[in-house]
C-alpha cells in the first residue's frame, strides 16, 4: 500500500485519480484549495476508506510542507486551467501554476518523496509543426497556460537532473469523461455540447469547426499517471493521447448520433490562443511506462453521454 498525494483532487481528472488509487489499495491525501475545484468531489471521496483531505494553496509554502508529510507518489493535478481564461488573466494563471508547482517540486524534493507525476499540456506544442505531435519537436506555447505548463513539465525535468528527484511530465491530449464540468465561460467542449444539445439547445464553434483534436477518455490519463509512478521512467515529458484526432465538426455529428438529435451548431470567431490541430504520437509514452489507450474516442463519448444523460 503505497501513500499518495494529488493535487487539484476536487478537480476533474484529480478526482477520477484519486477513486482509482484508492480502488487500488493505497492511500490517497487529496489537497485543492476550490479556485476552480468542486466540493462535491471531496464529499463523494470523503466516505472512501483510506482518504483524507487537506485544504490548501500551492502557493503558501507551509500547505504544501504539510501535504507532502509521508507521502511516497505526488500526483500534481492542481492549475488554473483554460487557454482562454490564461489570455484574460495571465498573472493568476502564472502565480498559480509556476509558483505552485515550484513550491511542490522544492517540498516533494526535501521530504524525499518516491516519484513525482506532473500533469502538462499539448498546448505546449503550439500550432506549428507534424502531425501526429511527438516529443522531441521543438515546444511552441502560444498562451499564458502553455507556457505555466511548459515551465511546471521544464522544472520537474530540471529537479531529476538536478536532484535525483523522480519525476515524469505527462503531457494531456484533451482528457474528457464523465463528470467533467459542462457550466461557466472556460467549460471544456465535450461536457458543455452534452448539456447544449441534451436540452436542444445550439453549441457555438469558435471559427470554421475544423479544428481538430486528440480526444483521450480520463480512464487512459488515469492508467498513465499511475504507469508513471511505479516505473522507473525520471526526467521525462510524455505524451498520453489516443493516437487519433477528431474535428469539432465531427464531434457535433457525432454527438448528434449518440444523443438521438439533430442540432447545427453556431459559429463564432475564433479565440486567441487556441491550438489548430492536435493529435498525440504516444509511442514514447508506450515504450518507457508501458501506456496503451484501452478506450478510443468514440467508446469514451458513448459512456460519457450515457453517465451524464442520468445525472
Amino acid at each position: 500500500m503505497t501513500r499518495a498525494l494529488v493535487t487539484g483532487a476536487a478537480g476533474f481528472i484529480g478526482s477520477h485519480l484519486s477513486h482509482e488509487l484508492l480502488d487500488r489499495g493505497h492511500e490517497v491525501r487529496g489537497f485543492d484549495n476550490f479556485a476552480t475545484g468542486d466540493p462535491a468531489r471531496i464529499d463523494a471521496l470523503a466516505d472512501r476508506d483510506d482518504f483524507e483531505f487537506q485544504e490548501g494553496d500551492l502557493r503558501d509554502e507551509g500547505d504544501v510542507a504539510s501535504a507532502v508529510e509521508d507521502i511516497e507518489w505526488v500526483f500534481h493535478q492542481a492549475a488554473v486551467p483554460s487557454v482562454p481564461r490564461s489570455v484574460e488573466n495571465p498573472k493568476l494563471t502564472t502565480t498559480a501554476n509556476c509558483v505552485g508547482s515550484t513550491n511542490l517540486l522544492v517540498a516533494a524534493r526535501d521530504a524525499d518523496v518516491e516519484s513525482v507525476v506532473v500533469a502538462s499540456s499539448s498546448s505546449v506544442y503550439g500550432s506549428g509543426g507534424e502531425l501526429p505531435k511527438r516529443e522531441d519537436q521543438p515546444d511552441s506555447p502560444e498562451s499564458p497556460y502553455a507556457l505555466s505548463k511548459y515551465w511546471t513539465e521544464r522544472l520537474a525535468v530540471q529537479f531529476s537532473d538536478l536532484y535525483g528527484l523522480e519525476t515524469t511530465a505527462l503531457r494531456y491530449f484533451n482528457i474528457f469523461g464523465p463528470g467533467q464540468d459542462p457550466d461557466g465561460e472556460y467549460a471544456a467542449v465535450i461536457p458543455k455540447f452534452i448539456h447544449l444539445m441534451r436540452d436542444g439547445e445550439r453549441p457555438i464553434i469558435y471559427g470554421d469547426g475544423e479544428q481538430s483534436r486528440d480526444f483521450t477518455y480520463i480512464e487512459n490519463a488515469v492508467q498513465a499517471n499511475i504507469l508513471a509512478a511505479k516505473s522507473d521512467c525520471s526526467g521525462e515529458a510524455m505524451n498520453v493521447g489516443c493516437g487519433d484526432n477528431t474535428t469539432i465538426n465531427s464531434l457535433i455529428e457525432q454527438l448528434n448520433e449518440v444523443l438521438g438529435t439533430d442540432i447545427d451548431p453556431e459559429h463564432g470567431d475564433p479565440r486567441p490562443g487556441d491550438v489548430r490541430h492536435s493529435h498525440a504520437d504516444v509511442s514514447k509514452a508506450r515504450e518507457l511506462i508501458g501506456y496503451e489507450p484501452s478506450v478510443g474516442f468514440r467508446e469514451g463519448l458513448e459512456q460519457t453521454v450515457a453517465e451524464e444523460v442520468e445525472r
